[in-house]
């Protein structure tokens, strides 16, 4: 549907879809990037032959822009989403979008879309979709000669029901999300599908999503559902280092912002049997920033490990949330330099 600006219930969004007004997209041939199109429409035309559709090559980011107080609007770290997509590009075999390129369509999208930019305090923000496909028809096995690149923009609402609130989590060693060695970082459709199963059985006994362990020795945590996993002990922020793991930017950011609150920080392998020693634990990304764990209930050794006694966010968990949030809004000096702001969309 075509939402119009007026009609959206900012504080009831949902974390889905919402059509706006334009999107922007770019193609790679002939060993170049070309103009950017600017298009009203959301659909897209592709041969039933493309790489994409048969050997997954395909990437996306998420990034988000929010309206401070001030009325500028701040994009937070939108460098390293283009890193990373490049990252994915070079794992995938598929051309790399330079970061200014990125940037020009960030800009572009966000002086197109601004009414659909929620308000300060809403609770909302504006979700930015950057994707990358593979074009060229074909049906051997090798990377495709020419591409996609497009973005798009949707207001989005909290990723999970609960908000800020701890919710349990599940350890199933049925299922794993990505092997060593494989495509565990790189942002890649395949390792979200492979989640899908697990992920939904997961919903239907009532967790909020799993927690996978390495595809090798299932010994150590992985991910959290769709994010990273941290846990803090004795002021300790620790989170998991494998070769299968998405190199979160939430993760980056809030380590940094843990170090700056005096805390240390360790990225090591974390075994599973640690969390039973987690005073605090949460899963950390882009669309939740941090969803606090309530507990982790491990279903092969029927085995519960409770996180928060008390079922509320711990307090180290929380300065980190409010401050990170309150960087993204303006109302926390960005020290760093993560912001990008704009001061001219009204």
């Amino acid at each position: 549907m075509n939402a119009q600006q007026e009609q959206l219930d900012w504080g009831s969004l949902g974390f889905g879809y919402i059509q706006t007004d334009y999107n922007v997209r770019c193609y790679w041939r002939d060993g170049r990037w070309g103009e950017w199109e600017v298009s009203s429409s959301d659909m897209i035309t592709i041969p039933m032959a493309s790489t994409c559709l048969h050997y997954g090559q395909e990437s996306f980011e998420g990034l988000k822009a929010f309206r401070g107080k001030d009325g500028k609007v701040r994009v937070f770290r939108p460098e390293e989403n283009a890193k990373r997509m490049q990252s994915t590009s070079q794992g995938i075999l598929m051309p790399e979008l330079p970061t200014e390129r990125f940037l020009e369509a960030v800009d572009m999208l966000l002086h197109l879309n601004k009414r659909f930019i929620p308000p300060y305090e809403s609770g909302a923000s504006l979700y930015i979709r950057p994707l990358m496909i593979g074009l060229g028809k074909q049906v051997g096995v090798k990377p495709s000669n020419e591409y996609m690149f497009l973005m798009f923009v949707t207001p989005v609402g909290a990723y999970f029901k609960a908000g800020f609130r701890p919710t349990p989590m599940a350890i199933m060693r049925g299922y794993d999300r990505a092997a060593p060695l494989g495509t565990g970082t790189y942002k890649v459709g395949g390792n979200y599908a492979a989640s899908l199963r697990s992920g939904e059985l997961a919903h239907s006994m009532g967790y909020s999503a799993v927690i996978y362990l390495d595809a090798k020795e299932k010994l150590y945590i992985d991910e959290c559902g769709p994010a990273n996993f941290f846990g803090i002990r004795d002021n300790t922020y620790i989170t998991p280092k494998s070769s299968s793991i998405l190199p979160s930017i939430t993760n980056k950011s809030l380590m940094q912002l843990a170090e700056d609150m005096g805390l240390r920080v360790e990225c090591r392998p974390v075994h599973v049997e640690e969390l039973e020693t987690f005073e605090e634990a949460g899963a950390c990304g882009t669309a939740a920033v941090i969803s606090p764990i309530e507990r982790v209930d491990d279903l092969d050794l029927k085995k519960s490990y409770i996180i928060s006694k008390d079922g509320q966010p711990g307090p180290i968990s929380k300065q980190l949330y409010e401050r990170l949030r309150a960087i993204q809004y303006g109302d926390y000096p960005d020290t760093h330099g993560w912001v990008r702001i704009y001061p001219d969309i009204d």
